[in-house]
């Protein structure tokens, strides 16, 4: 305890100490600095060097050089499938296949190697010491799985939510004269959202010379959604065909219409049966010792005074 409060008292004076150096700065020279005069020479590269931030000059370099050696070791088809739900995901902080696999290994050695310090300074036995690093490694090794799974099913939903009016105002845009290039150019113009920046690159790979049919079967794999992956099935048929795109638009905008209301109306039936086991657990308990309660503390002492005037 002692050790402590000096350690405390030991901050504390250091801290005021770099408070007071900070503020010590002549306002004067500050102003002539930002009005030209007084200004210092250019940095060393050194100093440069020196003056980027710790995840900068060490971090980044550092997981560079792990994503390399982890990528190299890693089987092709394990890293396709990745990369597939890398941009399923929409590729979460711009991730790449070997950052995710260095994540992966990362959170499989360094949660064991923390828990065991803990288990360590608790004095557990051998035998439990084991089997809870082997738990906590095959946490750590199926966590980012997990969470790039749940990317996925969010972007997803939003996709599937935003799909229904996407399509109405590709329906009202091609039926007042667009074509459907423009149609599309006019619907990311409009809206936002994951659907509105996989059309946008769509376009982009459009313009680019890649055929429309490519483009948009790259939409849809990217994407991973039945209800997009169906639309754009329709459309590419209804080109090959020939068919008026604004019949088909028109058809397509109809179901995902009927089907947002179907799943409306499914979650809507579910929705009793969730709530009966929170009514079941937490909510019936509460009531019946507010309602029972009372009664219950009567005949109790009903039973005691009869007993004691027996």
């Amino acid at each position: 305890m002692l050790f402590f409060l000096c350690l405390l008292i030991f901050a504390s004076i250091v801290f005021l100490f770099l408070a007071a150096g900070s503020q010590g700065k002549d306002e004067v020279q500050e102003r002539l600095e930002q009005i030209g005069f007084g200004r210092k020479e250019s940095p060393s590269p050194e100093e440069e060097e020196l003056s980027k931030p710790f995840t900068e000059r060490v971090y980044q370099p550092l997981r560079e050089k792990i994503s390399k050696v982890v990528g190299k070791w890693m089987p092709g088809g394990i890293k396709d499938s990745i990369k597939r739900k890398l941009l399923m995901a929409g590729s979460p902080r711009n991730m790449q296949v070997n950052d995710f696999l260095t994540m992966k290994g990362f959170s499989t050695l360094a949660l064991p190697a923390a828990f065991g310090v803990l288990l360590f300074l608790g004095k557990v036995p051998f035998a439990q010491v084991i089997l809870l690093l082997g738990i906590t490694a095959a946490f750590g090794f199926f966590f980012p799985d997990l969470w790039l799974n749940s990317k996925i099913g969010a972007r997803q939903k939003m996709v599937q939510k935003a799909l229904p009016d996407v399509l109405d105002l590709l329906c009202v845009s091609v039926n007042a004269g667009l074509g459907f290039d423009s149609a599309l150019a006019k619907v990311v113009e409009k809206t936002k959202g994951p659907l509105t920046e996989e059309f946008a690159r769509s376009l982009q790979e459009i313009r680019m010379s890649k055929s429309r049919k490519d483009a948009l079967r790259a939409l849809s794999g990217r994407v991973g959604l039945s209800d997009l992956t169906s639309f754009i099935a329709a459309l590419i048929q209804a080109d090959q065909l020939g068919v008026s795109i604004a019949t088909v638009l028109k058809i397509q905008s109809e179901q995902m219409r009927t089907r947002r209301r179907q799943r409306a109306e499914e979650k809507a039936q579910k929705a009793s049966l969730k709530m009966l086991f929170p009514l079941i657990f937490f909510i019936f308990p509460a009531m019946f010792i507010v309602l029972l309660g009372p009664v219950v503390l009567s005949v109790l002492a009903t039973f005691r005074g009869g007993g004691l005037g027996k």
